[in-house]
């Protein structure tokens, strides 16, 4: 049975959902990890990270700096049409339900999803600015190679709390 897809004028909507993150190089147990759920998704439903560049850092050099570039280059993939939520500690804690209702909306009113991850010292002020919202995974502090399977895992139940599929049974 074909699940259910968001209709508006009898046309299927369609969200494009990019995980944009600092750091570049990662082990393949995280390739194979988000390739699992990514390869879960319907076409219409698209899952993908972005890499940028970590900011040199050096004893010699202000932190800031490193943020600084690793924020223009985080904001370089955005386009007009995303809805941007920065990944932030002091962010909103949000349910696998909640997160699904707004990945709906965002799909629904015909964005695309963009969510931003920083560097070992957080993101940008310009980031955050740029941000419509921010969310946070966890009061613990998580490696970036764990965010991206579990932002992989979190968009594959959330599509499958949209579509009424079975995977998620909360």
């Amino acid at each position: 049975m074909e699940p259910e897809r968001a209709q508006t004028g009898g046309c299927t909507v369609v969200v494009k959902i990019n995980l944009i993150s600092v750091g570049t190089r990662m082990p393949d147990w995280v390739q194979q990890g988000m390739l699992e759920y990514s390869k879960r998704l319907p076409a219409d439903f698209s899952f993908q990270c972005i890499e940028v560049p970590l900011g040199q850092r050096s004893k010699n050099t202000d932190p800031r700096q490193a943020i600084e570039r690793e924020g223009e280059a985080l904001l370089a993939r955005l386009t007009p049409r995303d809805h941007v939520v920065a990944l932030d500690v002091l962010g909103k804690s949000l349910s696998t339900e909640a997160m699904a209702a707004r990945v709906g909306d965002i799909r629904d009113n015909g964005r695309h999803l963009s969510l931003l991850v920083g560097g070992p010292d957080g993101l940008s002020p310009a980031c955050l600015a740029r941000a419509d919202e921010r969310w946070s995974l966890s009061a613990l502090t998580l490696p970036h190679p764990l965010v991206r399977i579990v932002i992989a895992e979190q968009i594959y139940r959330v599509w499958s709390v949209l579509n009424g599929h079975p995977y998620h049974r909360a």
